[in-house]
């Protein structure tokens, strides 16, 4: 039944794709670990004034569950959020019988697009692979690096050197694959045109501590992919909110929110100025079940503050948010599966 909704759901978003405007590009932001409490907790450390996210032209929510668990990874997550399909927990760019999915970026490429992913964690990570590798398990990282180099991807902004130092010995090995595969190495950030692939590797696993890097390097890849005709799909990952998720840590979680939020407001900017472009925001899953609580639990009071309280260190089953901003927004509404909004972006550059 549920693969039946799916596939009617498919159809109905690509019936409505062509009655509308084109989407030419999809710049497509994912936070990974940030539930909807954690967009609430920068509303309320703004004051309430708008956030970027208030600035919305629609709104819906997904569901994030695997198909063998009722709390996702990243992998599963990231693969449903890729592809349109569901799989099981650790699994990348994979179906549980070993089916490689096509991902949206995959796809994109197919289409004689451009395509570009930005992260501040390693490239080989769950979230960014299910855009470009296919493997039974997630931390096969030798293997996902190979696929990095053989992908089409036109601009790659992360960390993860140590992973191709890994797979191929030594840092000059490693310098001489990428080179041999068509990237050219870059280990700072500098406007390019298109034409030229880029593997912006700067760090050697996570990005941290580099605040603004993620609305800077979002610039730098739309930048790039703006120059080519076809328009383009770009993934950006707030990888760190998760992280700050994990650890409880809920003034690092909203460092890592304030430097997504200026990539998304750079995303949106884009939009304004580009009528063919379509951005979408969510999450992969919500992690550390954080709640934000009245300081004092007598509510005759006047304001006694508030609380920023956690459940887990792991990853919890709630539904996460989905902001959609410029051409196509309206198309994507109501309560859906995490793959249902694959697939319909999907369908919108089929």
């Amino acid at each position: 039944m549920k693969r039946v909704i799916t596939t009617l759901a498919v159809l109905l978003a690509t019936a409505l794709a062509a009655e509308a405007q084109e989407v030419k590009n999809i710049i497509y932001l994912i936070g990974d670990g940030m539930g909807l409490t954690s967009a609430s907790m920068m509303q309320l450390e703004n004051n309430y004034e708008p956030t970027i996210f208030d600035y919305a032209d629609n709104v819906a929510l997904q569901k994030t569950y695997s198909l063998d668990n009722r709390v996702t990874d990243s992998a599963a997550s990231g693969t449903a959020l890729a592809s349109g399909h569901k799989t099981n927990n650790t699994m990348l760019g994979q179906l549980p019988d070993g089916t490689n999915t096509e991902s949206l970026m995959e796809l994109a490429a197919a289409k004689g697009k451009a395509t570009g992913i930005v992260v501040t964690t390693y490239l080989q990570h769950a979230t960014p692979g299910a855009f470009y590798a296919h493997v039974p398990a997630r931390h096969e990282y030798a293997t996902i690096s190979e696929q990095l180099l053989a992908s089409d991807i036109d601009i790659a902004i992360g960390g993860g050197m140590a992973f191709f130092e890994e797979r191929y010995s030594n840092n000059e090995a490693a310098r001489q694959a990428i080179a041999q595969s068509g990237f050219t190495l870059k280990e700072s950030l500098d406007s390019e045109v298109c034409g030229e692939r880029i593997l912006a590797l700067l760090a050697d696993k996570e990005i941290e501590n580099r605040r603004g890097y993620l609305a800077k390097a979002t610039t730098e890849a739309i930048n790039h992919l703006n120059s080519c005709e076809n328009g383009f799909v770009l993934m950006v990952e707030g990888s760190l909110i998760d992280g700050m998720g994990h650890g409880n840590n809920a003034e690092g979680q909203q460092q890592e929110m304030r430097d997504f939020m200026e990539a998304i407001e750079v995303a949106v900017a884009y939009a304004r100025e580009h009528a063919d472009t379509l951005v979408v925001v969510t999450a992969d899953h919500e992690t550390g079940g954080l709640a934000i609580i009245s300081g004092n639990a007598d509510f005759t009071l006047s304001e006694q503050g508030v609380a920023y309280t956690w459940s887990t260190t792991g990853h919890s089953g709630v539904m996460v948010p989905i902001y959609l901003y410029g051409t196509g927004a309206e198309l994507i509404n109501g309560v859906m599966e995490n793959a249902d909004l694959g697939a319909r972006l999907k369908a919108l550059i089929e």
